[in-house]
């Protein structure tokens, strides 16, 4: 039997019980729905994570520090790398190595520090921190109210918002209540001065083992009011920014220069920690492997999002296990119905077998028929849990909206699980033919022929 033949009498067949084949095909639909809108809800998740990270400036960053503050934790000795105690420091000459490792776009000095800051004649104690100009396209400044630093060594600073409410002298149960186009009105254009003590090495007492600190002033003029703190990767949450070049040219006294003397009197500053910015997201590894073997410790975004992504697989597997259960419903109905068109038809299977209809044939002409019903249910059950995904997103942004979240796409259907569940939709029916098929083959034709 030809292949159009086949197709065209399957297609016959159909059309004769349209009820009943709609039925089945309308559950495989219904199956491959729940299937695609299961499995979206886990790809949704992980795309706006994905984004979040991305959006965030973070993902691109590697943490680094020195070996010599871990001494005391009993961490396993890595592999090709030195050990704590012969670990080096982290410098200035060691950020200049970092910043001439391939991949590596900059590499700065993460500079904060508890200060005084002065503003209409009140002093206010709160963290500090420098911010590079890269930062500027950051998700944490997305919603910056006023202007981003006009140059490196600008005498500008960025306050977020809960600073600037104690600036202005609000009182409020928590930083959800503060309104950053509020608090930024009255202080852009303000100046606020900041108290802070310099470190100073020149040693004029001869003395190599001395150093001096001297109190210095600046004045800075506020320029914006943003949120979050956009570089924070585990260290304490600073308030104030302030350009990092500028900030590098004040010589700040840190706390870390406290803990050695050597650190404070040495001609070159060292640092608790330096960020390593990424050019692209896939050179994170050979960067941070890169910095391991130049003795320091390194931690990225990237490192903490591996295990989330486990997390995200296994629930996917979840989802993908649930959303199976009605297509397996589905492929019980398609052997029923198949079953049953067997028992109808057994006097025209006999009449095909007797003018030379091979088994083959038969088997061929039953997995047409499952084939059918599983394409046809696979794309009407794809377009099904697409709307059901749309639906949701709508509705749940809707509800987002009243309490004053942002708009986010919760659930994804991406080209990729389009074809997937159609296939498997197509794969599905046809394994379920399997039998009926097989059983159609076997039939004798002189029992089928007698067959009323």
């Amino acid at each position: 039997m030809k292949l159009y033949d086949s197709v065209e009498l399957a297609a016959r067949n159909l059309r004769e019980s349209v009820l009943r084949n709609s039925l089945t095909t309308l559950g495989v639909s219904v199956g491959v729905a729940s299937l695609v809108a299961m499995l979206s809800l886990g790809i949704g998740l992980q795309q706006l994570f994905s984004q979040r990270l991305h959006s965030s400036g973070l993902f691109d960053r590697v943490m680094v520090t020195s070996r010599r503050d871990l001494r005391g934790f009993n961490r396993e000795q890595e592999q090709n790398v030195p050990a704590p105690a012969d670990s080096p420091d982290l410098d200035e000459a060691a950020r200049q190595n970092i910043a001439s490792i391939p991949g590596v776009v900059e590499a700065y000095p993460d500079l904060r520090f508890i200060t005084e800051l002065r503003f209409d004649d009140k002093a206010h104690l709160t963290m500090v921190s420098g911010m590079t100009l890269s930062q500027k396209g950051s998700d944490a400044l997305a919603g910056i109210q006023g202007s981003f630093f006009s140059s490196g060594e600008a005498r500008e600073v960025i306050v977020q918002k809960s600073f600037a409410s104690e600036l202005l002298g609000k009182h409020t149960r928590g930083p959800d209540d503060i309104n950053v186009g509020e608090v930024a009105k009255p202080l852009l254009g303000r100046q606020i001065v900041m108290r802070y003590a310099e470190r100073d090495s020149s040693n004029a007492d001869g003395n190599s083992a001395s150093y001096s600190v001297i109190s210095r002033e600046l004045p800075l003029t506020i320029v914006g009011v943003t949120d979050l703190d956009p570089d924070n990767l585990g260290g304490a949450q600073a308030r104030v920014f302030l350009p990092q070049k500028l900030l590098e040219s004040l010589h700040a006294m840190q706390a870390y220069d406290f803990r050695d003397s050597t650190r404070a009197t040495s001609a070159q500053p060292a640092y608790s920690r330096v960020i390593a910015r990424v050019n692209g997201t896939g050179k994170v590894d050979s960067v941070e492997q890169a910095i391991k073997k130049l003795g320091f410790n390194t931690f990225s975004i990237l490192d903490a999002s591996k295990g989330l992504q486990t997390v995200f697989r296994i629930v996917d597997s979840f989802l993908l296990v649930f959303g199976s259960l009605a297509l397996t419903v589905a492929c019980i109905g398609i052997i029923n119905t198949l079953v049953m068109a067997i028992l109808e038809r057994r006097r025209e299977i006999g009449i095909m077998k007797a003018i030379g209809a091979s088994d083959g044939d038969l088997r061929n002409l039953f997995f047409a028929e499952a084939g059918a019903m599983g394409l046809l249910g696979g794309i009407f059950g794809t377009l099904l849990g697409w709307l059901i995904g749309r639906a949701i997103n709508i509705g749940t942004n809707i509800y987002f909206r009243s309490i004053g979240i942002p708009a986010e796409k919760i659930l994804a259907v991406p080209w990729w699980l389009v074809a997937a569940a159609i296939g498997i939709a197509l794969v599905v029916s046809l394994v379920s033919g399997l039998y009926p098929a097989a059983r159609a083959a076997k039939l004798d034709p002189v029992q089928a022929l007698r067959y009323e």
